[in-house]
């Protein structure tokens, strides 16, 4: 799969303040992420047994950590719209590990994702226990991840998935591919789904680059964690919902991801400035 490469913005020099700041918050989150995980857990095991499939309880329980994580991190959420209730799924822009905080927080929702993400030492952990659904990219199990699609779906599940195939710097759209969205056009599904696009952009702390959130290419994790630990700034997370895209009145796969495309790129372009306001 191809990775979204541009030169990394310069990590900002560690001062004692900003370590005073890891010292503090590194535990606040270990402890929220790794409690609430426990928690989620824990709750799974009785939430099967009685409602299989169906989990009424456990993604609040998600959506809370993940708004907490947030907070501890000194990103501010704002939100315009409203997410879907129906069946279908949400498409939206990408730019790093970060979304995946940013877009629970502000509702209960199932990833779809890479199958490499699974082995992930510890975000493939806990994306397994937050329900994430994996795909491959081998034709040989399209039909078996299309009945997995299809039966969470029916489930009431909300999936989400990144259709630009890679993160950026959280400064543009890249063009959406169009593989995931022939799914909703299989056994029915497009009668009974819709797509809803979704925006999300990042406004880095005064003073800092503008690529300051964005985690791409290369990019390693545990320093651009540590980095966001250790600014003393406030950041700001802005996701737009926008209106739902019946997927049966959409044009096909290429239209439906041009249309869904569009309208996830104007919200951006306009945060960054590279669009009208």
């Amino acid at each position: 799969m191809a990775t979204w490469h541009d030169t990394p913005p310069a990590v900002p020099r560690a001062t004692a303040r900003g370590w005073l700041r890891v010292a503090v918050r590194a535990p606040l989150l270990a402890g929220l992420t790794f409690g609430g995980l426990a928690l989620l857990l824990a709750l799974r095991l009785p939430e099967r047994a009685i409602w299989g499939l169906h989990r009424p309880v456990t993604p609040w329980i998600t959506q809370g950590v993940c708004r907490g994580a947030l907070a501890i991190l000194g990103v501010r959420l704002g939100i315009e719209g409203r997410p879907m209730r129906g069946r279908g799924a949400l498409v939206a822009n990408h730019a790093g590990w970060l979304d995946i905080f940013t877009l629970n927080a502000c509702d209960r929702i199932y990833f779809i994702s890479k199958a490499e993400v699974a082995r992930w030492p510890g975000i493939g952990w806990l994306a397994r226990a937050t329900g994430t659904l994996f795909i491959t990219r081998d034709p040989r199990a399209a039909r078996r991840q299309q009945d997995l699609l299809e039966t969470r779906l029916r489930a009431g599940h909300r999936l989400l998935f990144f259709p630009e195939g890679t993160s950026t710097d959280g400064r543009r759209v890249l063009p959406f591919k169009t593989t995931l969205f022939a799914a909703f056009f299989l056994d029915g599904l497009a009668q009974e789904t819709a797509i809803q696009p979704v925006s999300v952009s990042y406004r880095a702390p005064a003073g800092q680059d503008p690529r300051f959130l964005g985690w791409w290419g290369d990019m390693a994790f545990g320093p651009h964690l540590l980095k966001l630990m250790a600014s003393g700034g406030r950041s700001e997370a802005r996701v737009t919902f926008h209106p739902e895209i019946p997927v049966a009145q959409s044009g096909g796969r290429k239209a439906l991801a041009a249309t869904a495309e569009a309208a996830v790129r104007g919200p951006v372009d306009r945060a960054t400035g590279h669009g009208p306001h």
